[in-house]
């Protein structure tokens, strides 16, 4: 573990793929005003119109996750920076940092990232299935095309398809007969087929921290969703979804950090389904610390060295979360295209 830094340092924590987490990395930034905690967050992405870059202190632009240079790029980003943590935002480059964590770790940048097999049970849909099967967790039946073809038992239409390694709500259908499912597996090679499961969806957010140990779970209904990620919802405090969601956190071990994203489905008559597993900070989590589960405070102290005091279900029931798009503006040259630069206005503040 890199050494941690006293209250009075600088801590510098570097967001990867950033996107449009404004929220996240202003709730970074209001837990440090709270905490007196001197702060600079550095931001990755490939896109220059990604608009949290330019919400950054230091913003940087690095090859797509896919790219064969992106994991140097990266590593050079964290060593000129001098980054003492590194937080993934999205699921495209997962798997290649938890792969390079001991290099991480060697340049004193702690990565809030699982261990490889564990991403790889995140990341693939069919892994996700058999890990919670096998310990006991309800979930949909899943099938492969290869087994929907063969014949093989499977629930009644209405039918579930998505991508294996899929996210964002990406090429998900509802199939309803067997000329629509036939279409969509001749259409994509990459799907998996699931019984379709009717209830209330919940993201649940859980704190695992520098330990690897859930210590808040907090339930999220998600009553709007665009592009697979809530618009609309509200903060549910439910003990059975709560421990539930312990418990998966639990089985995937200890070598979990920083935030574990989970999805279920709660159906009418109160079966806990789960769906999906994301092992980083899920795109709502704003929602939950607006409502008092305070993930980036207890990050940065257990960054500082110090155990914050955490109650298991010490957050606020019942806050809804009503998202709306605010634009960020950005000087240009004559030649109009995508730079890094100082927006016209300040970002709204997170408190």
């Amino acid at each position: 573990m890199p050494s941690r830094k006293r209250a009075n340092e600088l801590l510098t924590l570097l967001f990867t793929c950033v996107g449009r987490r404004v929220e996240l990395l202003q709730a970074f930034r209001a837990a440090a005003r709270r905490l007196n905690q001197p702060l600079r967050i550095v931001a990755v992405d490939s896109d220059p119109t990604a608009p949290a870059l330019l919400c950054a202190d230091e913003p940087h632009l690095v090859p797509r996750a896919d790219d064969s240079g992106y994991m140097a790029s990266l590593m050079a980003t964290v060593t000129a920076c001098g980054a003492q943590a590194l937080i993934p935002t999205t699921d495209t480059d997962l798997q290649i940092i938890s792969a390079h964590r001991a290099e991480l770790t060697a340049a004193g940048c702690t990565a809030l990232i699982a261990d490889p097999p564990v991403i790889e049970i995140c990341r693939n849909k069919l892994r996700t299935y058999d890990f919670l099967r096998q310990h006991g967790f309800d979930t949909p039946a899943t099938f492969t095309p290869a087994q929907i073809r063969a014949g093989e038992t499977r629930p009644a239409f209405p039918l579930f398809c998505k991508p294996l390694s899929g996210s964002a709500s990406r090429r998900v259908n509802v199939v309803r007969d067997e000329f629509e499912l036939e279409y969509v597996l001749r259409r994509h090679s990459d799907l998996i087929v699931q019984e379709l499961v009717v209830g209330q969806e919940y993201t649940l957010d859980v704190y695992v921290g520098l330990e690897g140990v859930p210590r808040c779970v907090v339930p999220r209904a998600r009553w709007q969703v665009r592009s697979g990620e809530v618009s609309k919802g509200v903060v549910v405090k439910d003990p059975e979804i709560m421990n539930a969601g312990k418990r998966v956190a639990e089985a995937l071990g200890k070598s979990l950090r920083g935030m574990v994203n989970l999805q279920c489905i709660v159906t009418p008559e109160r079966r806990i389904r789960f769906i999906e597993i994301n092992p980083r900070f899920g795109g709502g989590a704003p929602m939950a610390i607006a409502a008092g589960a305070d993930y980036p405070s207890w990050l940065i102290q257990e960054l500082r060295g110090e155990r914050p005091e955490i109650a298991f279900d010490g957050f606020r029931h019942g806050l809804c979360m009503l998202r709306y798009d605010w634009s960020v503006f950005v000087p240009l040259g004559d030649d109009l295209k995508p730079r890094l630069a100082d927006p016209l206005r300040p970002w709204p503040l997170f408190e």
